[in-house]
């Protein structure tokens, strides 16, 4: 852990992202007080419990605690002795639209301006449309002499965000032309001193370049999951094997293998009103055609969904109603606790909604799953949720599912039969234990035993 160095940081808004901020920069040695306006979660977080589950996360919590140079409050008033504040703030999609939801950036910005100091640094981090930066900094220039403003966009994985924030493949700074601008860069290259120290690229650009980066690469990664999912209906009608031609494309280095994983496709609470949000911005810019392949994008995702409740019914010969499934997996991706936009759940709630009685497991997600979905019913384990299933869902790829044993999870079952519609699972193993497997994109298991 890297030795104080005297800088006093504030976090504003400690949610995912802020709260994992303000416990990776008490790592890195600074001093840091949380403000969130929700009593609840600040005190949980004060107290070293994270409200939700990220590996690593409540471990550095504690620390931080220990050290005594984190706090949490819910009164602004506290960051005043901060001298570089950071917006960790959400941005959800607006109700009824697919713009991105202001509110509240705009009240942690116009609470920040009320204890700005001179010289003070504020950081952007929450994922604004284009053009939102150019306005706070103006308000931030206005509220205090030599204070300026930096956009540091965030580029967490969820499950994954300690590490990313601590060793990120990027830091981006998106700056004015000045010399404010110039100090308040040497301020945050402070900050992050022993990132920058450790060969962490800094890409330093213009607010709008800055804003974009993230949007940009959201879309990016939307995109390339939903050609990999077109091409995985294409391997449904011609007998292609999707898992075999992403690994084939995956040696074009121009392409890559990441994020060329057919399955049920993306959720969460970054891509799908990202790239709404994306869109939506183009739009009011007057560049209507310039995103138009995302709405596509889109469809294809939300599309996944369906195909899957159509897979199961077609391994129930079309009997849904009354029958027992059990649902692996409530979270949008494994390693979270994060259901927002699940596509899990999407497909459970369907299914209970065409008369099945749907059983769902998850190591993380229960009680959130449960507040959202409570029709649906919840168990303690993979195999409880499996007793007289007729068929088994593997919706989420847990390492816990992924690992199950076929012959063990067949004893407790109606009827073998498995649905992995993330295709993380063997299908030789599988259909040599008697199992009727299916998933999206791939020939059926008798050509692998064929070839094994």
């Amino acid at each position: 852990m890297a030795e104080p160095t005297g800088t006093v940081i504030s976090v504003i808004g400690c949610g995912y992202l802020g709260a994992v901020h303000a416990a990776s920069m008490v790592a890195l040695g600074h001093t840091v007080v949380g403000i969130d306006s929700d009593p609840e979660r600040s005190d949980a977080l004060a107290a070293g419990k994270a409200p939700f589950y990220e590996p690593g996360l409540d471990e550095m919590l504690a620390q931080g605690q220990a050290t005594g140079r984190l706090r949490f409050s819910t009164d602004i008033a506290d960051a005043a002795e901060a001298t570089v504040h950071f917006l960790c703030v959400g941005t959800p999609q607006s109700h009824g639209q697919h713009a991105a939801d202001l509110t509240y950036v705009e009240s942690a910005v116009a609470d920040l301006l009320t204890i700005l100091k001179p010289d003070d640094v504020v950081v952007g981090k929450s994922t604004v449309p284009v053009g939102t930066a150019a306005g706070i900094a103006d308000r931030v220039r206005a509220a205090a002499p030599g204070a300026d403003l930096i956009w540091n966009p965030e580029f967490l994985r969820e499950g994954f965000a300690v590490e990313d924030t601590l060793t990120p493949d990027r830091i981006v700074f998106g700056v004015g032309r000045d010399e404010v601008a110039a100090r308040a860069r040497t301020v945050l290259e402070q900050v992050y001193a022993d990132i920058l120290a450790s060969g962490t690229p800094l890409i330093v650009t213009n607010f709008s370049t800055a804003e974009l980066v993230k949007v940009a690469a959201n879309a990016f990664l939307a995109t390339k999951i939903s050609f990999i999912n077109a091409m995985a209906d294409l391997c449904e009608l011609v007998d292609g094997d999707v898992v075999e031609l992403a690994d084939a494309l995956g040696h074009d280095t121009r392409i890559g293998r990441r994020f060329l994983n057919a399955g049920l496709g993306f959720g969460g609470g970054c891509l799908p009103k990202d790239i709404r949000a994306f869109m939506h911005r183009a739009g009011e810019l007057g560049a209507d055609q310039t995103l138009t392949f995302l709405r596509e994008v889109d469809i294809i995702n939300l599309r996944r969904r369906e195909q899957s409740v159509l897979a199961v019914q077609s391994m129930l010969r079309g009997q849904v109603a009354g029958r027992r499934l059990a649902v692996l997996g409530a979270s949008f991706k494994p390693d979270s606790d994060d259901i927002r936009d699940s596509p899990a759940l999407a497909v459970a709630e369907a299914l209970h909604l065409m008369g099945a009685d749907v059983f769902v497991y998850d190591p993380r997600a229960r009680a959130a799953a449960e507040r959202k979905s409570p029709q649906l019913h919840y168990t303690d384990s993979a195999l409880a949720a499996a007793t007289g299933a007729d068929v088994v869902l593997l919706l989420t790829e847990w390492r816990e599912f992924t690992t199950l044993d076929p012959e063990a999870l067949g004893q407790v079952v109606a009827g073998r039969r498995i649905f992995d519609a993330r295709n993380a699972l063997d299908p030789v193993a599988w259909t040599g234990a008697g199992w009727e497997y299916r998933c999206l994109g791939r020939p059926s298991a008798g050509r692998h035993l064929d070839q094994a």
